[in-house]
């Protein structure tokens, strides 16, 4: 190349680098901004759903237990408004925090941990981060003692964190036969399928809990298998240590969705500590492989002691949420996403 034209190249190269120069500045113009609240895979099977860092909920999937369960539920005082087990039963263990079971899916116990069978998570599909909520998507699979899957499920988590340290938790859960089958059929029974074992001193019986539902009943013995809108569980919860050691008023509203089959649930609540809705209280439900059975429910832990006109407010914004799907992912390096149809 000729001195010529290497004077016309240098001022090509220039421009070049300034270029590049200006496409870096752009690109670091906007620096990386972390979500709010998010989705942490942790080792041992577990992940963590966290806003500002702060956990409230985990979810365990490891095979070291019979079936995936979240604990614990962090109330705005930071301490677990959920506990593992019954405070007086060890013959519940099977009561881990909040979990999903049923008592008989084509004939096969899932309730208890006495039959060897198991529900275990095959796969995530999504983890997915944000400044208004996170997202966590898994496939999970019903298998009998001799390992036939029974059952497949898919369950969506939502954690939207709510001012003063209040949070919710959106589940949402399809069920389908597994396999090629045609239909599965769910028994009669008090026993599934989301259930809440509420810490010790928000119970009635062992601390200074109080249980009331949607409809202004009271207490285990009006409540009992009646059918409501919601339920809620509060109590007092203790927190500090030493001289700093304060107890306050914290609780979990759980709430039905108008959409799900058999609405208004029937409630199996105890005042030893825990609430369910029975779907299969009365009767059983067959389900099919063209039609799969989708619940939606709601968890909020709030502040203080249960409010009537708060509870509407919240069961009717909930009641308007359309529903989630896990779709294929058209974005970059993701293969699967939570949209809502």
């Amino acid at each position: 190349m000729n001195r010529t034209a290497n004077r016309t190249a240098l001022p090509c190269l220039f421009s070049l680098l300034v270029g590049v120069s200006s496409f870096s500045e752009k690109v670091h113009a906007e620096p990386y901004t972390p979500p709010r609240v998010e989705v942490l895979p942790l080792a041992d099977h577990q992940a963590s759903l966290r806003h500002a860092g702060r956990e409230v909920t985990r979810w365990h999937f490891g095979k070291k237990y019979p079936r995936p369960f979240f604990f614990p539920v962090n109330g705005p005082a930071g301490k677990s408004l959920t506990r593992m087990g019954h405070p007086g039963a060890p013959n519940h263990d099977h009561h881990r925090s909040v979990w999903l079971a049923h008592h008989d899916v084509a004939g096969v116990d899932f309730w208890s941990d006495r039959s060897g069978a198991a529900i275990r998570q095959k796969h995530w599909y999504a983890y997915e981060d944000g400044d208004d909520e996170a997202v966590m998507a898994v496939a999970l699979g019903w298998y009998d003692a001799e390992g036939r899957e029974v059952m497949s499920q898919d369950l969506i988590a939502v954690l939207r964190p709510l001012p003063d340290g209040e949070a919710t938790l959106e589940i949402q859960t399809t069920f389908r036969p597994a396999g090629d089958a045609k239909s599965v059929t769910l028994g009669k029974t008090n026993f599934g399928f989301l259930a809440v074992r509420v810490a010790k001193p928000l119970s009635v019986h062992f601390g200074g809990g109080k249980i009331t539902n949607s409809e202004g009943q009271r207490g285990e013995a009006e409540i009992f298998g009646k059918p409501a809108r919601w339920m809620d569980y509060s109590g007092p919860i203790t927190f500090g240590i030493g001289e700093d050691r304060r107890t306050v008023t914290e609780g979990i509203t759980y709430f039905d969705h108008p959409e799900n089959p058999r609405y208004p649930a029937r409630w199996h609540v105890r005042e030893d500590g825990w609430m369910g809705a029975s779907f299969c209280r009365d009767e059983g439900y067959t389900i099919t492989a063209e039609q799969p059975l989708t619940l939606r429910y709601l968890l909020h832990v709030h502040r203080g002691a249960y409010d009537a006109e708060r509870a509407q407010r919240m069961h009717k914004e909930f009641s308007t949420r359309k529903p989630l799907s896990i779709t294929k992912s058209t974005r970059p390096h993701r293969q699967f996403e939570v949209t809502r149809n």
